[in-house]
Parts: C-alpha cells; sequence; structure tokens
C-alpha cells in the first residue's frame, strides 16, 4: 500500500475539520464522511452516489459509510443527486486529491470514457459498483461489485410463471428505472428473456418511473387509465411500487388481488406489504455491498488484481413462502 501523499494528509484534516462542522447541519447521505485518525498507511477511497431517490440508495450509502469505518478506509463521499456532470466532477476532484481508488455508481451506461480515461492516466484504479458502463475500453474500471440485474429480472419471471400458471392470457404492464441505467436494462430483459415462448404474457406497456415513488404513483395512474385491463404490475423498485400500490387503491382496485404486483429490492416497506397480501412477490437487489466495497479497495490500494465481477448473496421472496413472518428487519 503506498503512503498517503503531503498534500492527501492534509486534506484528510480539513475534512475531517469539515465535516464535523458540517454534519450537524446537512443530511448524513449528503455528507463526505471520514474514519479514525489518518495515518500514512490509511487507504483513501474516492466514492460517487448517484443520489439518495428510494430507502434503498439511502441504504446503499449508510452501508458504505458504517464499513468504511469499520475497516478503517478513509472515505471521500459525494452525493451526485441524480446528476452525471455532478459525478464526473466528483470523479475529477477525487482524481485532483490523489486518492488511492476510485468507486462509484453510475447514473447512466455511457459517457464515462473521458474522465475515466484521466483516473487511469493517475494510476488511480477504478471500481463500479451496483451499476455498469458501456467503455470502448475495459481496462478503464478494474471491476464490478453489486447485484446481477439480468438474474433478478429472470426471478421475476419465473415467479410469474408459477403464480399465474392456470390462467390463459396475461396482460403486464412494466414500470422500469431511469432510462439507459443498468438495471433498467438488465431487468427488462431478463424479464423478458424467461417468459419468452410463452404466448400466454403480453407486455401492453412499459414507462419509465425512474425509480422515484411520485413517479411510479404517475405512471400506474396513467397504464390504469389507458389500459382496461391489468393482470401484472412487473416494477424494477419498490419506490416506484409503493407509489403504483397508491394510485391502484385510489383507483378501487386491490393491490395483490385485483393486480399481481411484482417488484425488486427488498426493502421493509416492501416486505411489510407482501406480508399483507398488497404484493405478490420480492425480488431481493440488496444494498448492504460496503464490506465488499472495503475490502477491494484495500486490496486494490495494495496493488492485488481483483475479479471482474462481484455478485450480491440475494433471494426472492414470496406468497409462496411460509417463514415470512419470521424474517428479521431489514436493514433498508
Amino acid at each position: 500500500m503506498r503512503a498517503l501523499p503531503a498534500a492527501k494528509r492534509a486534506f484528510a484534516t480539513v475534512l475531517t475539520l469539515c465535516v464535523c462542522l458540517l454534519s450537524a447541519c446537512a443530511p448524513q447521505s449528503d455528507v463526505a464522511t471520514t474514519t479514525a485518525a489518518e495515518d500514512d498507511t490509511q487507504v483513501l477511497l474516492g466514492f460517487s452516489q448517484l443520489g439518495s431517490e428510494s430507502a434503498w440508495r439511502i441504504g446503499n450509502t449508510k452501508s458504505i459509510q458504517d464499513a468504511a469505518k469499520r475497516a478503517g478506509v478513509q472515505l471521500m463521499y459525494e452525493n451526485a443527486e441524480q446528476k452525471q456532470e455532478k459525478q464526473i466532477k466528483a470523479i475529477r476532484s477525487f482524481i485532483a486529491y490523489q486518492v488511492d481508488v476510485i468507486a462509484f455508481s453510475p447514473i447512466v451506461e455511457d459517457g464515462w470514457d473521458n474522465v475515466l480515461e484521466e483516473a487511469k492516466q493517475a494510476g488511480i484504479p477504478v471500481l463500479i459498483t451496483d451499476r455498469r458502463i458501456n467503455t470502448t475500453d475495459e481496462s478503464l474500471i478494474v471491476g464490478f461489485v453489486g447485484s446481477d440485474f439480468y438474474a433478478e429480472g429472470r426471478r421475476a419471471g419465473r415467479f410469474l410463471l408459477e403464480k399465474m400458471a392456470g390462467q390463459e392470457t396475461v396482460t403486464i404492464v412494466e414500470i422500469s428505472g431511469t432510462v439507459d441505467s443498468t438495471p433498467m436494462r438488465a431487468r427488462g430483459s431478463g424479464f423478458r428473456d424467461e417468459l419468452a415462448g410463452d404466448a400466454r404474457f403480453t407486455i401492453v406497456e412499459s414507462v419509465s418511473g425512474d425509480f422515484l415513488r411520485s413517479k411510479g404513483k404517475e405512471c400506474m395512474e396513467g397504464l390504469l387509465s389507458r389500459h382496461a385491463v391489468i393482470d401484472v404490475l412487473f416494477s424494477h423498485n419498490d419506490s416506484m411500487t409503493l407509489g403504483a400500490i397508491e394510485a391502484i387503491e385510489e383507483a378501487g382496485l386491490a393491490p395483490g388481488k385485483d393486480i399481481v404486483i411484482v417488484t425488486v429490492d427488498g426493502e421493509q416497506a416492501a416486505i411489510d406489504l407482501l406480508k399483507e397480501g398488497k404484493i405478490n412477490c420480492v425480488v431481493e437487489c440488496t444494498p448492504l455491498i460496503g464490506d465488499m466495497i472495503m475490502a477491494l479497495a484495500k486490496r486494490l490500494a495494495a496493488g492485488e488484481t481483483i475479479p471482474r465481477n462481484i455478485y450480491s448473496d440475494e433471494r426472492v421472496f414470496s406468497e409462496f413462502d411460509t417463514d415470512l413472518d419470521s424474517l428479521p428487519p431489514r436493514e433498508y
């Protein structure tokens, strides 16, 4: 592990003082944080979070910040607030401060090559988390850690094949995530591939809710107004699902009964609604990957090579489970 340069040690001291002053008046998820007292061998990780749009994302941020403290990793944290330009600016600031490792959760897949080339020229390894990017040069990133979104989509489709086994036709609407984001593309592809070949299933419309609860409700209102028959809602995250359920109930329908609901993430709120019968299936996508990120950051700072892809361990919760009441509380 390379020693911290004088400029970096100075920055660390200033950053710690700034955090102490700011933490009382800013949300935790929006504040750069550090860990224990700095020393010349402590790893400095620059992490750019894409936003704080959901309980999942807030839980992801907390997991990363808590894991940094446990691991003794000094963390520079920036919230991009759903703006790619802010994320690129944050990465450039990490390069300027000569961090040991850069990690970020990309808002969209395209448009990263220039800034990642700058990181490569500076000799700083870049790890992507949660979402993927499109790049013409795979050497610009050292690896990915997070969920297998394609597999999540297939798990959602697999539940429907079992749930709708006796139904002759199945009309599906889809509320997808942010356009051109990895989970939006991969979950949609996996879902369609799992149902391919079964002519009973028809996706009559797919709209983007941008992973936001308010837009999930807005999208569902529109879908209900345009389609007389909706058998299934496949929603790409729990926040949008919660909004959609509001719209369904306001329309006088019973979520989970009149419309089968399949959602992705596994937030506590979704698990609670699954137990109530308002959601039929929750495909887990865990945000709790902080410890994995810190372990990888330490290996990268030490000059080690890491696997290109590291996936979280995840499961499916559904109305077919008999142990839902014994589930421990979720951390998000």
